[in-house]
């Protein structure tokens, strides 16, 4: 028993010296000043924290890092720290802090990998405070609902809550408002007598874009992108005839939309129910968009930068105002005259040459080959220069056609119903899905976007609206048909057609 005593209980005393060891190294190294010490490579994320709303609290409690960066204690919390920890210690010892876009790594598809769900729940038990808003509550109502998607999570809507973020707001009333005003305005649009490129000038305002004319022509869509067969009820068709149109040189910016915004949105609505919701037959009875809940630019900045986060319908309502205030016929492009113009007479996957496979730059295969994105870097933002973000026209050279980012930036509208084995049933000629939204809910969109690869902003490439999924989070009631909540990488460009108004006899 003796003998027992003299090696069981050392043991115990060592057991509970190496317990209480790793206790304090645990707590140690959970503290704010540990996690600031690693992350010492990011300045941003301290003084960040130390002006958001979990560290400046009505209590004045603070919110710890690990209070959001992992998960609750008994919920895998050890493991993940560990997993963490690993991963900051050879980013510190390993990695070099300029090459890092901190800005693009605190958007929203991005911060969501390193905020955990149930600690947001652990300490906002009550999702229906006293002081919640009418719009919190139905945010709040959608998030508790059953038929919830799995990934809209707190973030979603609270992405500035533990770092602040400068210009991120909620009911964002004074929308528009902070637009450049100048004293000169245009007082009648262009006059087009002949078929050639013209600058279009918006009566009204200050704001006029290029529009570039687009011969006529035979092509092949979506040859030889690796595209399915195209087929109509004939049988197999790619042979697509279209006659001349114009096509805007660049997405509609920020500026075109604010001439559209300042001349139709209702004075003092806030919501879609306080006004129109349908466009009228004249210029006045057009009932623009209400003040988008969020900041619809994400902070990327305004002017020449193409609008986003806009819907369908709005981007619909802005060619009937363009139309109507200019006295030219101005549309959405279908389906076919985009990827004509966006080919400007080419064939290839691109309309400046190259193999998809060797613009790539993540994979084993890309790092092999060692792949040289000089010439797609020239005309296209996409994922590998984007960064994260959309950019100006200057960032980028145009195509044979003189136009700029109609591959890459924003994905683009098109007037087409989405079919996901057809082009809308184009025969010879130009033709728009005759069967409308019974044959289809949802709109083409083209061009992929400043986030997608190389192989998504071929010509070829396509893909459609995802109206549901792009409101999720928008919590007014009714869900705005202005503005998309949870979409920031389609735009829309316009199309005018060549006719007795614009130079045709």
């Amino acid at each position: 028993m003796r003998k027992f005593l003299i090696w069981f209980l050392p043991g115990i005393l060592v057991g509970i010296l190496i317990i209480a060891a790793g206790s304090a190294a645990v707590q140690y190294t959970s503290s704010d000043e540990y996690c600031a010490s690693c992350h010492d490579i990011h300045p941003q994320a301290t003084t960040s924290w130390k002006i958001s709303v979990h560290y400046a609290t009505k209590s004045g409690t603070h919110t710890s890092c690990v209070e959001c960066h992992l998960p609750p204690h008994g919920q895998g919390y050890l493991a993940a720290k560990i997993k963490t920890g690993a991963k900051d210690v050879w980013g510190k010892w390993t990695k070099d802090p300029e090459s890092f876009d901190w800005d693009e790594k605190g958007r929203l598809e991005n911060a969501r990998l390193y905020v955990y769900e149930n600690s947001c729940i652990a300490c906002h038990q009550n999702l229906f405070t006293p002081e919640l808003t009418k719009d919190g509550e139905n945010a709040h109502l959608y998030y508790t609902s059953a038929n919830k998607p799995a990934d809209v999570q707190c973030i979603n809507c609270h992405l500035n809550a533990g770092h602040y973020i400068e210009g991120y707001v909620h009911g964002n009333t004074g929308f528009g408002s902070s637009a450049a005003v100048n004293t000169v305005k245009y007082t009648a649009p262009t006059p087009v007598t002949q078929f050639a490129s013209y600058v279009e000038q918006i009566p009204g305002s200050a704001v006029a874009f290029q529009m570039v004319a687009i011969p006529g022509g035979d092509f092949s869509m979506g040859s030889p992108d690796n595209e399915p067969m195209h087929k109509t009820d004939e049988g197999p068709v790619r042979l697509v005839k279209l006659d001349s149109f114009y096509m805007a040189e660049i997405e509609v910016s920020w500026d075109e939309y604010f001439a559209f915004y300042a001349q139709t949105s209702g004075e003092g609505r806030s919501s879609d129910s306080e006004g129109s919701r349908s466009a009228g037959a004249k210029t006045d009875a057009i009932s623009g968009a209400t003040p988008p809940y969020g900041q619809p630019d994400q902070g990327w900045g305004k002017g020449l930068r193409p609008a986003i986060s806009i819907s369908y319908h709005s981007a619909e309502t802005y060619c009937n105002w363009l139309s109507q205030i200019t006295g030219k016929h101005y549309r959405l492009p279908t389906e076919a005259e985009w990827e004509y113009a966006c080919r400007a007479g080419t064939t290839a996957p691109y309309f400046f040459g190259g193999d998809p496979k060797k613009f790539e730059k993540t994979g084993l295969r890309a790092k092999i080959s060692k792949n040289d994105t000089a010439v797609i870097n020239t005309y296209v933002v996409y994922h590998e220069n984007s960064p994260g973000k959309t950019q100006e026209p200057a960032f980028v050279a145009a195509n044979a056609f003189g136009l700029k980012n109609m591959s890459g930036n924003v994905a683009e509208f098109c007037s087409d119903w989405y079919q996901p084995d057809a082009y809308a049933n184009y025969a010879q000629g130009i033709l728009v899905n005759p069967k409308g939204p019974a044959s289809g809910t949802e709109r083409v969109i083209r061009g992929g976007s400043y986030r997608d690869k190389a192989s998504k902003v071929r010509s070829a490439a396509r893909d459609f609206t995802r109206s549901e999924a792009w409101l999720r989070t928008d919590p007014q009631m009714p869900k705005s048909i202005w503005w998309y909540s949870d979409c920031f990488y389609v735009g829309f460009r316009v199309v005018c057609d060549f006719d007795d108004k614009t130079g045709k006899n």
